[in-house]
């Protein structure tokens, strides 16, 4: 198939109309309306074969990965996904590929109200870039700079499974399915984003793990924090690895789990505990914003654990 028939096929109508789409994929530009007192949220992401998914990744799965990312960023602003734009790189022009690849991508826009509105095709090693736009309301945005000191930090759902898939894949193990579902193809908390604004103080969403993540909280708001790891919650296959090897890199370090790290002012607590209703997202309390700076990580016997505090870096030497 040529590159317009693929786009004609798979891509055109792709995701629920949309009010504010004027006009969408198949012109030179998408024309598209923000309603009045939004502001426009905007994100953009990229995955390569190889770093961001197996070559062997079911293509349904990447399509879902590829838009999931994405809505995970607009969920960390509050914002209420919108539109997406979608830049393909193929190898070669495998229709059933594409057909899965479109296939994945739909469910999840279908999911989330969100209307894919252009892109390119092209040839060359396999990479998917995802912009997404989504609205908030005028300076209602959850911001990573609003962390003040005594605020109480809380995570979503668990920590660590798609490391420890990742893990296990690149060492040759058997996977648990769960851990490689948290993997390929991660939830996006888009709804509890929504949920938090105005009771969030600052929130990220978890792409490059909860040390680092947490770090551009942190400097972003000239705060400090304390975390309690034995207040993590975990899977049990989690906690099996960490205890094992007594090793917290999982928890803390590990990318992909794309669960939100947000603070909450102590009074606004309650509020908080309303939202927790969704039995498959926990939200649990797991440290405290400090005056100063630099994360105090304490083990469950009390004794402090050191870390630097990176995430994970494209560019950072290896190994």
């Amino acid at each position: 198939m040529s590159e317009f028939d693929l786009i004609r096929r798979y891509f055109a109508d792709l995701g629920p109309a949309r009010p504010d789409v004027v006009l969408g994929v198949g012109d030179d530009c998408a024309l598209l309306d923000v309603p009045a007192g939004q502001s426009l949220a905007v994100s953009i992401d990229t995955l390569a074969s190889g770093i961001h998914f197996f070559p062997d990744c079911a293509p349904e799965h990447i399509g879902h990965k590829s838009l999931a990312v994405g809505l995970s960023d607009l969920a960390a602003m509050g914002a209420e996904p919108a539109w997406a734009t979608l830049a393909l790189t193929l190898p070669a022009a495998d229709e059933d590929w594409v057909r899965g690849f479109a296939v994945g991508f739909a469910r999840l826009a279908n999911q989330h109200g969100i209307r894919l509105v252009g892109g390119d095709t092209t040839r060359g090693p396999l990479s998917v870039t995802v912009q997404v736009q989504g609205f908030v309301p005028s300076g209602a945005a959850v911001r990573r700079d609003g962390a003040r000191p005594g605020d109480a930090i809380l995570v979503s759902g668990t920590l660590g499974d798609a490391g420890l898939a990742l893990r296990r894949m690149l060492a040759g193990e058997a996977v648990d399915p769960e851990s490689r579902r948290r993997l390929e193809c991660p939830e996006p908390r888009v709804a509890l984003g929504r949920r938090l604004r105005g009771i969030a103080s600052a929130m990220i969403d978890l792409s490059d793990g909860l040390a680092g993540d947490l770090g551009h909280i942190l400097a972003a708001s000239g705060v400090g924090a304390e975390l309690e790891l034995e207040q993590f919650t975990l899977t049990p296959w989690v906690a099996e690895a960490v205890a094992a090897a007594r090793d917290w890199s999982l928890p803390l370090s590990s990318g992909d789990d794309y669960e939100l790290c947000f603070c909450v002012p102590q009074e606004r607590l309650v509020e908080v505990g309303r939202l927790a209703v969704d039995p498959s997202c926990a939200l649990t309390r797991i440290g405290t914003i400090r005056v100063g700076t630099g994360l105090i990580l304490r083990l469950p016997d009390g004794e402090i654990l050191t870390t630097n505090g990176a995430g994970y870096d494209h560019f950072a030497a290896r190994p």
